[in-house]
């Protein structure tokens, strides 16, 4: 029996302080807190795309147990409670060598088992075309395949949950309608599809849109395209990566206007140099990279992205600044949207897992000063 304690701090949504008991790893009661409160409380932060943190990358080759662990720590201390490994676009090999070390670290540490529900498999069945591809390896993309999925799936035994693809391929509907029907998400992104092939995958069971606006051409048609399609339909969630340098604050303004709040996800997209200082590193995706003290992340050398280097506190903090949305509304996209694509993580209510941050933040804030990380109703699972 793990022993009653209590954590402190404002709702975001009522401004009003609160205390939140938890007994036995679940929240147990949630009461009115002491006057004079300065910190914020809400749910941890859940971040449906990580593909490192902290110097882990779970992209590198012959990735380990040891990195899957140190990741999910460096993420705790970032106020991220729940996150999805995200494996991007490789050979087959090197994608169930990681699948399989992610299943072992869960296996033997108490923090990876709580924090990573599943996999994020981002690829390899994605467009090959410059702009869509992104920096994802064009002699590894291929057409999905039930059987290579089969053959992940048993190298960590069940653990991919969602799946990110480009729905052009022929046969694609039949196979998102299969991952669907197993309870595999199936995102949308990386992608050439026309409008009639998107709206086929959401009817199909797609319902998620991987970093809309990014992953694209840099020129488009004005009107039918991917991006407006993956806008207007209602059955697909779509994920933000709000860092100030993927989306401008116009585009990301209207872009959440346009999903709304409920069809709305920040994710941070993370690589595994942020959360570091400034300066040159060499990465085994993208090379030689340079992460400005801004964070912003490029090719060394040139202005373009080379992926993102903010925590997803940090992308809270910009769309509250970039969109006008208020802190609670800023929150509620980090932890109760995506936590719905996370067995309903996310959610600061009685019975739910005690996964708590308390933090500070003020108007014009560019991060949340996060304070206090509980997962579990603990500071480190034991």
């Amino acid at each position: 029996m793990r022993a009653e304690r209590s954590l402190s701090g404002r709702d975001p949504a009522t401004g009003r302080p609160m205390t939140v008991t938890v007994r036995d790893g679940l929240i147990a009661a949630v009461e009115d807190g002491p006057s004079g409160e300065d910190h914020w409380i809400s749910a941890g932060l859940v971040d449906l795309q990580v593909n490192g943190f902290g110097g882990h990358d779970l992209n590198a080759h012959g990735l380990t147990v040891e990195t899957v662990i140190g990741l999910a720590r460096s993420l705790q201390r970032q106020g991220v409670t729940t996150f999805l490994p995200t494996l991007i676009t490789a050979e087959h090999e090197k994608i169930s060598h990681a699948l399989t070390a992610i299943a072992e670290a869960r296996r033997t540490d108490p923090l990876a088992a709580h924090a990573i529900p599943y996999v994020h498999l981002e690829g390899p069945h994605i467009s090959p075309q410059e702009g869509p591809r992104g920096v994802h390896d064009e002699h590894h993309i291929r057409p999905p395949s039930l059987a290579e999925f089969d053959a992940w799936q048993n190298a960590c035994g069940g653990l991919v949950g969602m799946v990110t693809l480009s729905p052009h391929y022929p046969g694609s509907t039949t196979y998102i309608a299969e991952l669907a029907s197993r309870g595999v998400h199936v995102a949308i992104g990386h992608t050439h599809a026309d409008p009639e092939q998107i709206h086929a995958a959401a009817r199909a069971g797609a319902r998620l849109s991987t970093h809309l606006g990014n992953g694209a051409h840099a020129v488009l048609p004005r009107h039918p395209n991917y991006l407006w399609s993956q806008l207007a339909d209602d059955d697909l969630t779509a994920c933000f990566i709000a860092d100030g340098h993927h989306l401008p604050p116009d585009t990301l303004t209207v872009m959440i206007r346009a999903k709304g709040l409920d069809r709305s996800i920040l994710v941070s997209d993370a690589v595994a140099v942020a959360g570091l200082p400034p300066g040159r590193y060499r990465t085994p995706v993208g090379g030689s990279v340079e992460l400005h003290d801004d964070g912003r992340l490029v090719a060394a050398g040139t202005p373009y992205l080379a992926g993102a280097a903010r925590s997803l506190a940090d992308g809270v903090a910009h769309t509250v600044r970039a969109t006008g949305l208020s802190l609670a509304q800023a929150v509620r996209l980090a932890t109760v949207q995506p936590g719905r694509f996370a067995g309903g993580r996310g959610r600061l209510e009685v019975g739910q897992p005690a996964d708590l941050i308390r933090f500070t933040h003020a108007p014009g804030d560019r991060e949340l000063g996060i304070d206090t990380v509980w997962i579990a109703g603990q500071d480190t699972p034991g």
